[in-house]
């Protein structure tokens, strides 16, 4: 995933100038920064929600358009409250998502995995609306993890997690990134970002933190 000399503009306000960055397949990108600092808005561009006002933003060389079948099936985010069925348990929700992103025979197995990955085997059986603001987040989470993706964008996605449920985040994004996926995320938690191959201060362009074998540094 490439965003070339983006920015974004929503009237007279810029909240992003011209930043470019690279997320390799296989490697974790965690964005940092000041509240208004643009990060959210990143992430929404990266995922296609929304366009840039000036600049590209590519995936395997194509626009980034959350329209696109091909971009649905191979990006997933969580990066907002989200919306479920709600007359589906959780185990039914995540059995729809894992069919319609082609899981097949498999997919009953990656359901009793993502949820035991997750915590939520006890309300497996239960509707949305009994869950708790934690649960919720989890099953969020659940659901994109689920299902194939070659891009995982999360927006401060341990909000609501409890401490065990945050360890195990940090090492579920260390598990797909070691798969090959490509991870992008922003996120407050110190454990996340000790996940990531660069941590990227927004406003600065810089990398606070790149590990030795990070292939590409951002520019500005």
């Amino acid at each position: 995933m490439e965003l070339v000399d983006v920015s974004r503009s929503y009237g007279d306000r810029t909240v992003l100038d011209h930043v470019s960055l690279v997320v390799n397949p296989g490697e974790c990108v965690s964005l940092v920064g000041e509240n208004g600092s643009g990060k959210s808005t990143l992430l929404r561009l990266a995922a296609g929600r929304e366009s840039p006002t000036e600049g590209s933003v590519l995936f395997d060389g194509q626009v980034i358009d959350e329209d696109s079948a091909e971009i649905r099936a191979r990006v997933a985010s969580v990066m907002d409250a989200g919306a479920f069925y709600p007359d589906l348990t959780v185990r039914e929700h995540l059995r729809l998502v894992a069919l319609s992103h082609g899981m097949g025979t498999s997919a009953d197995a990656e359901v009793e995995r993502v949820l035991r990955a997750h915590r939520l085997e006890e309300q497996a059986g239960q509707v949305p609306s009994a869950l708790s603001s934690g649960q919720t987040q989890a099953l969020l989470l659940a659901a994109a993890f689920v299902r194939p993706h070659d891009l995982l964008i999360l927006d401060e996605p341990e909000q609501r997690l409890d401490s065990g449920a945050r360890r195990e985040l940090a090492r579920l994004i260390a598990a797909r990134r070691a798969s090959g996926t490509a991870v992008l995320m922003a996120t407050h938690h110190q454990a996340l970002n000790e996940v990531a191959d660069r941590v990227v201060e927004l406003g600065t362009g810089a990398a606070v933190f790149a590990s030795a074998d990070a292939a590409t540094e951002p520019g500005r």
